[in-house]
């Protein structure tokens, strides 16, 4: 209640037309001409209340330059106006048939010349803004005309026309080439600019025209990307819009808006450490969350940073009445619920609305089947696991408008997988300071972008599909810049009109731990914060946690799910349901198979002069050398891996290095050289550069999942 009371309030203000204030002026004289025949007010009054009308009506008009026409017309309506009253107060008529009848003749009259007045001015005022328009732009046409024979000695060409951009921030020249000199000079850009003396941030854009000969030249006159660009807030800025209007992202240099769509396709946006591209995502964040069919879910196991200036004004103020986000994964455990649950949504939508594939192989996405559009931050944290679910939803969900906005520090083949890449044809490049990096992110125009073109902070390029479903090149842009205070009155503003996940999509296994998703959630990104009375009915029912993979410390959402690596490996059975969230890491189960997987690696105490078929060689708790038949030879799985992960698992499926090699009772260094060669010798890498979260600070660590790939990977090579 409290978010649809924020928003009604009473208009003062004078918002009135010609027509309605010519009405008000005869209201007003007949009111002064009734209560004046009771009082006894002189007709004097009335002519020179009519007469300094008249006089002030005069000097309005000479400022504003209108016609000497219309000010006589204007002024002969307030004397009319006057000598009506100054009549009726002299008769005392003004309650009679008569006086009234000549009162509304007189005031239907002058709305009419009120109406007409204005529609005349405006239309000469539009006339006279075209003229000057156009002397400019002949003005304009003729000095680009010898500009370019002065400095290009071109003979023959035709400047066709000159139309300047919105904001007064630039122009564009229309140029036929003469057919001896098809373009201009690979040094035309340096050589105009430096004739047109434009200021550091402006800049000349050379492009092809439509047909084969037509030159057209941006000319960039102020620098657009050194402002700070605020998010659009007005009432006629939050009105409800759709996905297939595309995300505003900022303006480009012309002062246009920069747009991306994501309603098709997949969007990759990478940048440097303080180029704004946190900002970048919250304006995204922003442009879809004011759409009404459109569901917003986030990843961001780094602490739900991304998500928790949405999810204030629910879950802390209580001004909003639901969640903006929809669902937010704050660590690798929920990201796999919420990655398991889109997967088998994106099936059931496959199945279940095929009555609605008629006339396209793709959905079309209304306030009651709505876009899902997955948000994902620091990608270069998540697991292997992870990544290869979302490269599932990337490559499967485009047909039931089900679409992934990922974010990293580079756009290179360690942070962003192959899928990602390729099918995310919305590229968004923050600033950077090598143009390689560039290059990479952008498969066409790359090599052409210089870096220095968006130098500031929150500056960038980016590409995505026009209306015809053609990429354009990288063009750059300034990011529209957007503050948490800003973030929390948006929330309030579109709380309302949040969509929800049709049946079909939550009638799936994973779908299960959906509804109790914010009591495993709030307590842990919010502690022991006092939360507002909006999240009770998001949080007063059983919390469902899934049961965990000891081997792998996955949660299993599916009964039958397979592993993560294709293995039959045990899996716990507790009970799912509980009624309270834990208050720290979940303990698992310890695994029997590790311990006989343990006891198997390592060799039998006995005489040494035992038969060569069973002996085992290791440095280090690492398998040099074994021989043996299949089933004789034991686990290829080096030893401290095997017991490095059993105490990872038992210890909620992270833990710090240090505390790891104190479980092992070895030197910190020592430990974490071996153990990490253990890992690359299977190719296996670390996420978030061994990066390990627990509770608010972050160390040097390993995840369960990480090392039980590496297990896999050596039961592979025996």
């Amino acid at each position: 209640m409290a978010a649809k009371s924020a928003g009604s309030a009473l208009d003062w203000g004078w918002n009135h037309s010609p027509a309605t204030s010519a009405a008000l002026v005869a209201g007003g004289a007949y009111t002064v001409a009734t209560a004046g025949t009771v009082t006894g007010l002189p007709a004097s009054h009335a002519l020179l209340v009519a007469g300094a009308g008249a006089a002030a009506q005069v000097g309005a008009d000479l400022y504003q330059h209108r016609p000497a026409g219309h000010t006589a017309a204007r002024c002969a309506a307030w004397l009319t106006a006057g000598g009506w009253t100054a009549i009726v107060l002299e008769s005392h008529t003004a309650l009679t048939w008569g006086a009234a009848g000549w009162w509304a003749a007189g005031t239907a009259a002058g709305m009419t010349l009120a109406r007409g007045l204005v529609r005349a001015e405006a239309t000469a005022r539009t006339e006279r803004h075209q003229r000057k328009l156009q002397k400019w732009a002949n003005k304009q046409a003729g000095e680009w005309h010898e500009r370019l024979e002065r400095l290009f000695r071109l003979e023959g060409h035709q400047v066709d026309g000159v139309r300047p951009w919105k904001g007064d921030v630039g122009y564009t020249v229309l140029v036929t080439m003469p057919s001896n000199t098809p373009e201009l000079p690979a040094d035309a850009v340096r050589k105009l600019a430096v004739d047109l003396r434009l200021p550091k941030g402006g800049g000349i854009q050379i492009l092809d025209g439509d047909t084969y000969g037509q030159t057209l030249i941006r000319v960039t006159a102020v620098d657009v990307l050194a402002k700070v660009v605020d998010l659009p807030d007005g009432p006629e800025d939050t009105t409800v819009t759709s996905i297939y209007d595309g995300l505003p992202l900022g303006l480009k240099p012309d002062g246009e808006e920069a747009r991306i769509a994501v309603v098709d396709e997949c969007a990759l946006v990478v940048g440097q450490t303080g180029s704004g591209k946190t900002n970048t995502v919250n304006t995204a964040n922003a442009g879809a969350l004011r759409t009404d069919n459109t569901v917003v879910m986030h990843i961001d196991v780094t602490g739900a940073g991304i998500s928790l200036p949405w999810l204030h004004s629910w879950a802390v103020d209580g001004t909003a009445n639901v969640p903006l986000i929809d669902w937010t994964a704050d660590t690798i455990e929920e990201a796999h619920i919420l990655c398991d649950t889109v997967i088998a949504g994106i099936a059931a939508r496959k199945t279940g609305h095929q009555d609605l594939l008629t006339e396209d192989d793709k959905l079309t996405v209304t306030h009651d089947l709505p876009e899902v559009l997955v948000a994902v931050d620091e990608i270069a944290e998540l697991t292997p696991g992870l990544l290869r679910k979302l490269d599932t939803i990337v490559n499967t969900g485009r047909a039931v408008r089900v679409r992934v906005l990922v974010c990293g520090l580079r756009a290179t083949q360690d942070v962003i997988t192959a899928a990602m890449k390729k099918q995310s044809r919305v590229r968004v490049g923050m600033r950077v300071s090598d143009p390689e990096e560039l290059s990479h992110l952008f498969p066409t125009g790359g090599g052409r972008i210089n870096p220095k073109a968006a130098p500031y902070k929150g500056c960038g390029f980016y590409s995505s599909p026009d209306e015809d479903d053609v990429v354009s090149d990288p063009t750059a842009f300034k990011a529209y810049r957007i503050t948490p205070k800003q973030i929390r009155a948006l929330s309030v503003a579109y709380a309302d009109r949040r969509p929800q996940l049709e049946p079909v999509f939550l009638d799936t296994e994973p779908a299960l731990y959906y509804a109790s998703r914010w009591g495993r959630i709030l307590p842990r990104i919010y502690k022991a914060k006092q939360l507002a009375p909006t999240t009770i009915p998001y949080t007063d029912m059983d919390v469902l946690y899934p049961p965990v993979n000891e081997f792998t410390g996955i949660p299993i959402t599916s009964s039958t799910e397979d592993d993560e690596d294709g293995s039959s490996g045990p899996r716990v059975v507790a009970s799912t349901a509980t009624t309270t969230a834990p208050a720290g890491p979940q303990v698992r189960v310890g695994s029997d198979l590790l311990t006989t997987m343990l006891n198997a690696a390592r060799p039998t105490p006995g005489p040494s002069n035992l038969d060569d078929a069973t002996v085992i060689r290791a440095d280090f708790g690492r398998v040099i050398q074994q021989a043996g038949t299949p089933e004789d030879r034991p686990s290829p799985v080096p030893q401290l891996l095997a017991e490095a992960h059993q105490h990872v698992v038992a210890a909620g499926g992270r833990m710090w290095s240090s505390d790891l090699a104190a479980a092992h009772g070895l030197d910190p260094r020592a430990f974490g050289t071996e153990l990490n060669r253990l890992l690359r010798d299977v190719g296996v890498e670390r996420p978030g550069v061994g990066t390990v979260r627990i509770g608010d600070e972050s160390k040097s660590g390993y995840l369960a999942e990480t090392l039980a790939e590496a297990i896999q990977c050596y039961r592979n090579t025996q």
